[in-house]
């Protein structure tokens, strides 16, 4: 009898495969809205991060369209430009949780190893972090600088590599289509506040409070990711059933601040 290898699909792809089934058999028919996250998830049996994760990736594939406020439309694909399923893309928030158990430890470390000169460096990326615009490409290469420079701190070219890999996963293109919905101004700052928590934790040498700050920055952006695309709060509303997408209004954009750096700690006048 011929064998076929095993493959181990994540999760969230046997999700997405169920619903494209669905689509394709037209239990869901083009024009149609899809039930909410939270109406996935407990039909499911599964987390909503999980279910987000699989809707992400049948709107890079083009077969539905998010709505924000409005709710998951089923779109037809000659409408999109669709990519074809990619079975061995990690989903976001997967790499989210791997990056926070593995640079917690790593920024635990660092404020143990820690020298002026890594001091420094993390202190340049900050500098440089303060003076982009986000979302933007430069705005991740010097969130990745300081990423990188932490863990450069530990003189361990592999931990270097592992988490510079791990960050630019941020490029694949599931990661990217959830960032264009929840990333901003508003956001990268926020993000830039707890980059000095642990900057600080760190040179201040303070082994526990540099492993909860990272950890507690990579959560939280796992939380931003998860927020709530609006679908629940618009299901009953007349407009929304017949398909009239909200505009969601953008965020003010917030000033720049200075920075200066100090040799005990770094902080925004």
């Amino acid at each position: 009898m011929p064998l076929e290898a095993v493959e181990a699909r994540r999760l969230y792809r046997q999700v997405a495969d169920q619903l494209r089934s669905l689509i394709d058999s037209g239990e869901y028919a083009v024009g149609s809205r899809l039930p909410t996250e939270r109406e996935l998830a407990e039909q499911l049996r599964i987390s909503r991060p999980t279910v987000r994760e699989a809707l992400i990736a049948l709107e890079v594939e083009g077969r539905v369209r998010i709505r924000v406020g409005s709710g998951i439309y089923v779109i037809d694909p000659a409408d999109a430009a669709p990519t074809p399923p990619a079975a061995g893309i990690e989903g976001p928030f997967e790499l989210l949780r791997a990056r926070e158990f593995l640079e917690s430890a790593i920024a635990e470390q660092a404020a143990r190893v820690a020298t002026k000169d890594d001091i420094a460096r993390i202190d340049a990326s900050l500098v440089a972090m303060e003076n982009v615009e986000h979302p933007g490409e430069a705005s991740m290469v010097h969130d990745r600088a300081f990423h990188v420079a932490i863990a450069g701190s530990l003189g361990n070219a592999v931990l270097v590599r592992v988490v510079g890999e791990l960050f630019d996963q941020r490029l694949n293109p599931y990661f990217a289509q959830l960032a264009h919905y929840f990333e901003s101004p508003g956001t990268w700052r926020t993000a830039l506040d707890e980059h000095y928590a642990v900057r600080d934790a760190i040179a201040s040498h303070d082994p526990d409070a540099a492993r909860e700050a990272m950890r507690k920055h990579l959560a939280r952006s796992q939380e931003r990711f998860a927020q709530n695309f609006g679908a629940e709060a618009a299901a009953g509303s007349p407009a929304e059933r017949g398909g009239v997408a909200r505009t969601p209004a953008k965020p003010a954009k917030p000033k720049r601040a200075k920075t200066q750096a100090k040799s005990g700690s770094m902080r925004r006048r």
